[in-house]
């Protein structure tokens, strides 16, 4: 057991609206979570599929996207041809060396740049409409920026 605190017991974070606080607070925990369950994987681990569920490279892989899509939902626009593309092959097994690696990275820009953007959220925002997805579902910038993506599903018996 860690002897750090949850990242919402460490105190406020600079810059971020008080309202957005667990938001930051919530998505800097995911990435501690991901990064402890993953670097205790081999790259063999990464992709295995115990009777036919979902790998950890999916979760992780699913968890970035998932958080940079309704973050793009939060500012207003649509996805780019780029976010679709990355969506459709989210479970598509990648062996290439060093994967863990490039997991945590993708998954740690993410998280940088949606810090970045509730930095620059005008509180006053937070309850507008936006559409999500093709259907435009509707949600809210809050809806869409509160969604914490589930690092605790990478998670097996295997780590």
């Amino acid at each position: 057991m860690s002897e750090t605190p949850e990242v919402w017991l460490r105190g406020a974070l600079p810059d971020i609206p008080p309202t957005l606080q667990p938001v930051a607070h919530s998505l800097l925990q995911s990435r501690e979570e991901l990064r402890a369950v993953l670097n205790r994987l081999s790259p063999d681990d990464l992709w295995v599929t115990p009777s036919g569920a979902a790998s950890i490279g999916f979760h992780a892989r699913h968890a970035a996207g998932s958080l940079d899509r309704l973050f793009t939902y939060a500012r207003g626009e649509q996805l780019t041809t780029a976010q679709r593309a990355a969506l459709a092959a989210e479970g598509a097994a990648d062996v290439r060396p060093r994967m863990l690696a490039v997991l945590l990275a993708d998954f740690d820009g993410v998280i940088d740049r949606a810090l970045e953007q509730l930095k620059r959220t005008d509180e006053k925002t937070l309850l507008e409409f936006r559409g999500v997805g093709r259907a435009q579902l509707p949600s809210t910038v809050i809806g869409c920026s509160s969604m914490r993506p589930n690092t605790r599903s990478v998670i097996s018996d295997r780590s």
